[in-house]
């Protein structure tokens, strides 16, 4: 599992550089919805890091002409988040990158079920242990 995690992220990797992205920088622009504008701190909540590294990556975002924050019209004290026409662009060739699936072109459609119903498995349906505290 881990070298099929390291594949993947190394494929997604040089993908991004291609984009002119971070996957950090991408994995934001691909979490900013381009027809809603996000303050920063959901940002922050949404890829579950500290506001501080939020303001780094939309340093970035920004200085390529893929964001601009502006005031929000609801509240001038706030500053929102938006995906330029530029940056929509970018993002769908993120989307795209991260639903990729040349890694498992090789496997035919029997193969495929078998894997997924194991991922499925091994990660408890999706779902965490529960703790018994009892």
């Amino acid at each position: 599992m881990a070298h099929v995690s390291e594949a993947l992220r190394h494929r997604q990797g040089s993908a991004f550089a291609e984009l002119g992205l971070t996957p950090a920088t991408a994995r934001a622009l691909h979490e900013l919805d381009p027809d809603h504008p996000l303050p920063a701190r959901d940002l922050a909540g949404q890829l579950g890091c500290d506001r501080s590294n939020v303001t780094v990556l939309v340093d970035k975002l920004e200085q390529t002409g893929l964001v601009e924050r502006r005031t929000d019209p609801g509240d001038r004290r706030q500053k929102t988040l938006v995906v330029t026409e530029k940056g929509r662009v970018v993002r769908a060739g993120v989307i795209e990158v991260m639903s990729d699936s040349r890694l498992l072109s090789g496997l035919r459609d029997e193969e495929l079920s078998t894997l997924r119903d194991l991922l499925w498995k091994v990660s408890d349906g999706g779902c965490p242990e529960s703790l018994d505290t009892a």
